[in-house]
């Protein structure tokens, strides 16, 4: 069972980003599994390195279709990306100095994240990225 699901609510009807929000969700169940099997620890690296190098990636498709396309809530948008690349890079240099990052912590803010923004500012976007012409 998910500890997250994506659902049509979820869909900003825009596919790359739908595509890669699906990822993102899957990283998440994937530390969910590890954590439910005990594993929590030894797979938190690696998720979140691979946390913080996807989610520049995918925050800069975002960016560049809204510069393309003049978003008006471009800057807006971008400082929420600024902050929550911030919060991941904490969260890594935290687990990289020894410190204990208990895996529920990481869990529930990857869960909070993904469905507020998703279903709140990317929605957003997406309406706006759909009436240019992009799915």
């Amino acid at each position: 069972m998910a500890f997250i699901e994506w659902t049509e609510q979820n869909k900003t009807n825009v596919k790359v980003c739908d595509d890669q929000h699906k990822k993102l969700f899957a990283m998440v169940n994937k530390l969910y599994d590890a954590m439910r099997e005990g594993k929590g620890k030894e797979v938190m690296g690696e998720i979140l390195n691979e946390l913080l190098r996807y989610t520049l990636y995918h925050f800069s498709t975002e960016e560049e279709l809204m510069e393309k396309y003049s978003y008006p809530g471009f800057i807006w948008h971008k400082k929420e990306h600024t902050e929550l690349a911030n919060k991941a890079k904490a969260l890594k240099e935290r687990f990289e100095a020894g410190e204990f990052i208990m895996s529920v912590e990481v869990l529930n803010f990857l869960k909070d994240w993904l469905n507020n923004h998703t279903v709140g500012s990317d929605k957003k976007y997406g309406t706006f990225l759909n009436e240019k012409g992009v799915f």
